[in-house]
């Protein structure tokens, strides 16, 4: 794994809590043009990376992220900043919104939170905090393409958007698997997802509707 994060004290914090959980860190770097470098020199199963980084403090860790999707998709992204971009987060979930992740650093209430969603990138699933998927949903037009799901349906598809499974959703939400299959199915057909080649229905149903 390679961790990119820009506050020495927290990189190093985080690089002894993750090797004392058994993970293996390769390198820990504090930019987004070494984190591109280092990835490119190790291919790590998974990074870790905050948003912004120097030299702006912007966007360089993200868009880093981005291009490390781009280029090796088979390698875990898991974002842990304070900050949600929403116009990157979009595209950061795109494609089969396999093996992603976004948490918020402050929201982060204990470190199992953090390995769990580690463990669960790195193995090839996705895990959202609920706040990024509130933002990200959030509209600032007038109309609501929304308004069309019940309030179940919306609670099932912010579960999805965190990344659970059916399975993992009728637990949370204490109902049964086949619930949970019915209400995913009337998301789709009441946001007119169809099913089509190359593209996964639950990263859709989440993109359709997202600000830019």
């Amino acid at each position: 794994m390679i961790l990119a994060e820009d506050s020495t004290l927290l990189r190093e914090g985080l690089v002894r809590l993750l090797v004392e959980e058994g993970h293996e860190v390769v390198a820990s770097v504090g930019d987004g043009d070494a984190l591109l470098s280092t990835t490119a020199a190790y291919r790590p199963d998974v990074i870790v990376t905050d948003v912004r980084m120097p030299p702006t403090h912007t966007d360089e860790g993200l868009r880093a992220a981005l291009e490390i999707r781009k280029r090796w998709p088979e390698i875990g992204v898991l974002v842990l900043s304070q900050y949600v971009e929403k116009r990157y987060a979009a595209e950061l979930i795109t494609g089969e919104g396999e093996r992603v992740g976004y948490l918020l650093k402050d929201r982060v209430a204990q470190v199992g939170e953090f390995l769990d969603a580690l463990d669960r990138v790195a193995a090839g699933g996705a895990a959202f905090d609920p706040e990024v998927v509130r933002r990200l949903l959030a509209r600032t037009t007038h109309t609501d393409p929304l308004a069309k799901l019940t309030t179940r349906e919306r609670e099932v598809l912010e579960k999805m958007a965190q990344g659970h499974t059916n399975a993992g959703i009728a637990e949370a939400l204490f109902v049964s698997l086949s619930a949970v299959e019915k209400h995913v199915n009337a998301i789709f057909d009441k946001l007119g997802l169809a099913t089509t080649a190359g593209y996964s229905r639950r990263v859709l149903a989440i993109l359709r509707y997202l600000g830019s």
